[in-house]
């Protein structure tokens, strides 16, 4: 495999921790929410029946301990997850668990899950119990998990940056002890070899090159001259 297409692929598949913060400490928080309601909700009457505190059923593992924790383990993934494709999966988890509150109760007594229950309390209470417990947290759960399928399915700047820094670190681990590699500049691409200067000539480099016969020619005539 080429360099070009490692960096390619290390552009699609990596991203930063920090992606899938958010969603995930959400997902957390509403998986936990959604597990641990039908046990503490008695304390203050916010519950399905049978309004009892620790009560363990059929129904209430299926239809909200289970959604529940695999929604608290997609928030997980996401929150530590620098891989574009478990983070994906995590957020289909999110989602699936998210439908599985919202249609779960609804589907029970076709496939004999128990007995749901129903909300304790008044008319107002009722709806707020339906809200919190079932629908509506799973339509939160929904919402959380298809906001982190959009942030993970789009290749972003920082998502170009982090790979080229993942990269060079990587290549710097690999790279023996001592050795370095050095960005190219022009001037070294161009050309390595310097092109010599031609040399200059100074003035007493001309008068070295006058022939001495000429030069002694002109003193024998100057002598000549005198004599006469």
């Amino acid at each position: 495999m080429s360099d070009g297409v490692g960096v390619t692929r290390s552009r699609t598949m990596l991203t930063p921790r920090t992606r899938g913060s958010v969603t995930g400490l959400g997902l957390v928080l509403l998986g936990a929410w959604g597990a641990i309601i039908p046990f503490v909700g008695p304390y203050f009457h916010y519950a399905y029946t049978p309004d009892a505190t620790w009560i363990w059923t059929a129904a209430r593992f299926f239809l909200e301990v289970l959604p529940g924790g695999v929604a608290f383990f997609a928030g997980v993934v996401l929150l530590g997850s620098a891989n574009r494709v478990s983070a994906t999966l995590a957020g289909w988890l999110g989602v699936l668990a998210g439908a599985w509150f919202v249609v779960g109760p609804l589907l029970a007594p076709i496939w004999q899950a128990g007995y749901v229950g129903t909300p304790v309390g008044g008319t107002t209470r009722v709806s707020v119990e339906q809200i919190g417990i079932f629908y509506g947290l799973g339509a939160a759960i929904i919402l959380l998990a298809a906001f982190a399928l959009g942030r993970f399915s789009v290749v972003g700047v920082r998502d170009v940056a982090y790979a080229k820094r993942r990269a060079a670190s990587r290549e710097a681990a690999l790279a023996p002890e001592g050795e370095t590699y050095p960005a190219a500049t022009p001037s070294a691409t161009t050309s390595s070899r310097a092109v010599p200067e031609a040399p200059v000539a100074s003035a007493a480099d001309d008068a070295d090159d006058v022939p001495r016969g000429n030069s002694r020619r002109g003193l024998g005539w100057r002598h000549a001259a005198h004599s006469k």
